[in-house]
């Protein structure tokens, strides 16, 4: 989009006129959609506060495309500032909050705080939308950022908020200063720039990569960027400057005896590097000479051990930890987990050069699997000596974009793009063929399954598929047709809820509409993503519902019925916790006429004007009423039970706020009221047979606006009609006779903190979790299912079903929420087995497989969302003890240790078979 020039003031008159606000909102959002069609390397964006930012939009309404959340607001639902009160304007554009004091760069280069989060800490907006607010409001500082491409493949653009800092170290004095530049920038421009701060001849000047205060390697001019040179964030680099333009002596080792150069695993010229043997503990050999590959034209970063047992000369191996590069923790926990894994140490440690799909598009051209496999070997070769991961993080960033940087990331997420990344890279299918996948057409499931795994292995055909893969059924329903699919898919991991996370609780009140009962409070669990049928089913067991009632649902506001939830497949998820809803025991069948009976009463204070109160009563009539009296017969019987017992002052007792009290004996104060109400009704007859004037209750006709009103007298004609409404006024006199108590204080659906009755919390364990994953539910709103009969989108029903399991099963425990206003983690703590897991009943299939399995590893999450930290527990392979690896610290701990409320990522091994398991005599873990 271009923007004409008539968009904006003129320069000489533009900070004399002040525009309004929605004139500065639709300019600033057009440059926003005008940056975004422009994408390119380069483009310069300006940091600015949030809460500065937030301001802004509280004044000029929300801008599109900008994601700014509004700390201020208490619950975040406010958030883009959507009220239609706009506020002040803000002052000039203030950027302190997000500067760190410890600023030692030019202005033109300013730190700000680590660890920001955009949309809540900072926004990030384009050059001219920087240029026009900065006109408008003055202030600052600028703080501007260069936008990046990252990965190899699909370009994605990213703004680099924070640019690589590096320490840098004056070999001749021993001093120390800071560079900042892009991590795309070049080695050839650090040396330009380390130079032109040291006032050094660029011809005299070496520059070393000095991690961990140890020479690595020498950083040669060249245009190689400083992400590929494996640079990271606040690392050290070397200046040595020497006397005489001869730098030969700065090659190989140097005078302090200093391994020098990390190998890269494949330079970008190279074909392939060795896939095998183990390495020592910098990642190059120990000896004098490097191994040559046999037609590779590249050296190995390995040594020339063929012997895959010098693994376990000296200290065991498995016991090194990893080195934080900077909120890399939850990569260092995964990692930890996957290089605990029998079958993944037993193949990396082997010659697997043969098995790298180079020309896969979906793969990594290798280089995934050979960084992983060569941090494998280091981890099992370096005794307890911890490794640093940069040149897999390195690799991890170039192919997965959103794993580069500091901030920190989800374990599960990393884990996921890993096996992925792995699969791809070891696909022994060099050609994927096209196969169009089949309906089940009714097939036998064993037909079905078969072939989709068939389908699947014939494109799919890896180590991670041999031990990490399993299959599952999947089930669709039409809930207009009943058209069902069946399909058959592979997975990689089971991500399981909560229970909490899928289920939500409700209160509903329950009326009779027959006037045999008091209206009574119902507190319910039903599936979040459920329906009403889901709703009506759970709340009809609880209220006792007979064979021949059915409810009538309806959200009741401002004493009126705001709405019918007569559709049984609408979804629960459009009925708020804030609402009030009610329920109708209704008689099934045929259904004439629907009265709704709303409360009205007469407030002297206010010049004699009818208020509405309490909550409606809802009725059908098999007949049409054809004069007044039936429709007042309808209305005593209706109040029967609210008819007081013993005297006219006299309330119910042991109830407060229309519930039972935990005091009081619910079952029998309902009970007796009841029945005082049944024996009451012959004496409310009398009522019944004098006419509205004579008993002074007045019932009055209206429409569906409630502007009309009308008397209904006793012999009053009533025209037919399918819903019939009726104003019920009440005077002192009925106040006298009836308790209304009983209409008042409808509850919420959910409040926070108050419920009937308040119970212990039932243990979860992780059977109740992969139940509540296999649970069938409807497809939310923004995920319908395409129905091939209907040829239209539907809100299916959706079941899984377990159908084959693998060697290695992971569990990922859904512990995070997400909603674009709102962060949430459930510390709840799940109850899981560390032996003989059995899972046979849940598996569909009988292949004569076991099903059951031994804990190996954990990935842990402690604390909150953004601040939190991971860790592993790992189980030695081939020994029966557990150590704790966090990061670098690697201790042991006991079997009884292990089990926390922060475990969120559990890895399980198959360890019997069937044959094996039906001679075990020792109990296993089943629900």
């Amino acid at each position: 989009m271009t923007i004409s020039d008539s968009v904006f003031p003129m320069d000489n008159v533009a900070s004399c006129i002040q525009l309004p606000p929605e004139e500065e909102n639709r300019i600033v959002s057009e440059l926003i959609k005008e940056s975004e069609l422009n994408l390119k390397e380069g483009n310069l964006y300006y940091v600015i506060s949030n809460r500065w930012f937030s301001r802004w939009q509280s004044y000029a309404g929300p801008c599109v495309g900008m994601l700014s959340i509004d700390k201020q607001s208490s619950d975040g639902q406010h958030a883009n500032m959507t009220c239609t009160k706009l506020a002040d304007r803000p002052g000039p554009i203030d950027n302190s909050d997000i500067i760190s004091k410890g600023n030692n760069c030019d202005s033109n280069n300013l730190d700000i705080h680590r660890m920001l989060e955009e949309g809540t800490d900072y926004v990030l907006v384009p050059e001219k939308a920087w240029e026009r607010l900065l006109e408008w409001y003055k202030g600052g500082p600028a703080l501007p950022r260069k936008l990046i491409s990252q990965g190899l493949g699909h370009k994605q653009y990213s703004v680099e908020v924070y640019p690589l800092s590096l320490k840098v170290t004056d070999a001749r004095d021993n001093s120390h200063s800071i560079v900042k530049l892009s991590k795309k920038a070049t080695i050839g421009e650090l040396h330009q720039l380390v130079c032109k701060i040291k006032g050094v001849d660029q011809n005299k000047a070496c520059i070393w990569d000095y991690f961990n205060l140890n020479k690595h390697s020498l950083l040669t001019v060249s245009d190689q960027t400083l992400e590929d040179a494996n640079l990271m964030m606040d690392q050290d680099i070397l200046l040595e400057v020497s006397l005489d333009k001869d730098r030969s002596s700065h090659s190989g080792m140097d005078s302090m005896g200093n391994e020098l150069a990390l190998v890269p695993l494949e330079p970008p010229r190279s074909s392939v590097s060795i896939a095998g043997g183990p390495t020592m503990s910098n990642g190059h050999s120990t000896g004098s000479s490097f191994n040559l590959y046999q037609g590779s034209s590249v050296s190995s970063s390995l040594t020339n051990m063929d012997d895959k047992y010098d693994v376990y000369r000296g200290e065991r191996g498995g016991l090194a930890g990893l080195q934080n590069l900077g909120n890399t923790c939850f990569m260092n926990s995964s990692i930890q987990c996957l290089v605990h894994t029998p079958s993944l140490v037993e193949y990396f440690l082997q010659d697997y050069s043969d098995e790298i799909n180079m020309d896969n598009p979906l793969g990594m051209r290798g280089e995934l699997a050979l960084a992983f496999g060569d941090l494998l070997r280091k981890l099992w070769s370096s005794g307890r000596t911890a490794i640093a991961p940069r040149l897999f993080k390195s690799k991890l960033a170039r192919f997965a974009p959103q794993f580069s940087g500091y901030n920190q990331h989800d374990s599960q997420e990393l884990l996921a793009f890993l096996l992925d990344g792995l699969h791809e890279d070891l696909n022994r299918v060099k050609q994927k063929p096209y196969i169009e996948m089949k309906d089940s057409d009714g097939r036998p499931d064993e037909e079905v399954a078969s072939e989709c795994w068939k389908n699947h292995m014939a494109r799919n055909d890896s180590l991670i598929v041999d031990v990490c893969q399993g299959q599952y059924k999947s089930t669709l329903v039409c809930p207009v047709c009943g058209k069902i699919s069946i399909t058959f898919d592979p997975f990689m991991y089971l991500s399981l809820p909560l229970p909490s996370t899928v289920t939500r609780t409700m209160t509903v009140t329950v009326f009779y509409c027959d006037g045999s009962g008091l209206p009574m409070p119902y507190t319910v669990t039903v599936l979040k993503h459920g329906c009403c049928r889901d709703l009506c089913q759970t709340l009809g067991t609880a209220c006792c519902l007979k064979s021949d009632e059915m409810l009538l649902l309806a959200e009741v506001y401002e004493h009126k019925i705001y709405r019918y939830l007569e559709n049984p497949l609408e979804s629960l998820n459009s009925i708020k916790d804030d609402e009030h809803i009610v329920a109708y025991r209704i008689k099934s069948g045929a259904r004439k006429t629907k009265l709704e009976i709303m409360h009205r009463w007469l407030d002297n204070m206010k010049g004699g004007e009818r208020k509405l109160f309490g909550t409606p009563l809802v009725t059908y009539l098999v007949e049409d009423p054809q004069f007044g009296a039936n429709i007042e017969a309808t209305v005593h019987k209706m109040l029967a039970p609210l008819r007081r017992a013993y005297s006219s002052t006299k309330s119910h007792d042991g109830k407060e706020n229309g519930f039972i009290s935990a005091g009081s004996d619910g079952q029998s104060n309902i009970s007796n009221t009841q029945s005082e109400s049944q024996s009451l009704t012959i004496g409310s007859n009398e009522q019944e047979g004098t006419s509205c004037g004579d008993s002074s209750i007045q019932l009055v006709l209206t429409n569906e606006s409630f502007l009309s009103c009308e008397l209904i007298e006793k012999a009053s004609f009533i025209k037919p009609s399918q819903l019939i409404r009726v104003f019920l006024d009440w005077t002192d006199k009925e106040h006298e006779l009836y308790d209304t108590s009983y209409l008042r204080d409808l509850p919420e659906v959910h409040k926070t903190g108050f419920t009937v009755k308040k119970t212990r919390q039932e243990a979860i364990s992780l059977f109740s979790c992969l139940e509540a994953f296999l649970t069938e539910e409807p497809l939310g709103p923004d995920d319908m299912w395409y129905c091939p009969r209907c040829k239209e989108h539907r809100q299916a029903t959706k079941k899984l079903d377990l159908w084959k399991l693998p060697e290695i099963l992971v569990f990922h425990l859904k512990r995070f929420s997400y909603s674009r206003y709102l962060k949430n983690k459930l510390d709840t703590f799940v109850n899981f087995p560390i032996h003989n897991l059995d899972l046979t009943k849940y598996v569909k299939s009988k292949d004569g497989q076991s099903y059951v399995y031994d804990l190996y590893a954990i990935s842990n999450h402690y604390g909150g969302l953004g601040g939190g930290h991971y860790t592993a527990y790992c189980k030695l392979i081939d020994d029966n003890k557990w150590c704790h690896f966090d990061d670098s610290h690697v201790t042991p701990v006991t079997e009884a240790e292990i089990k926390s409320s922060a475990a969120y990522v559990l890895f399980y091994q198959r360890v019997r078979s069937k044959s094996q398991m039906e001679g075990e005599t020792s109990q296993v873990h089943t629900v």
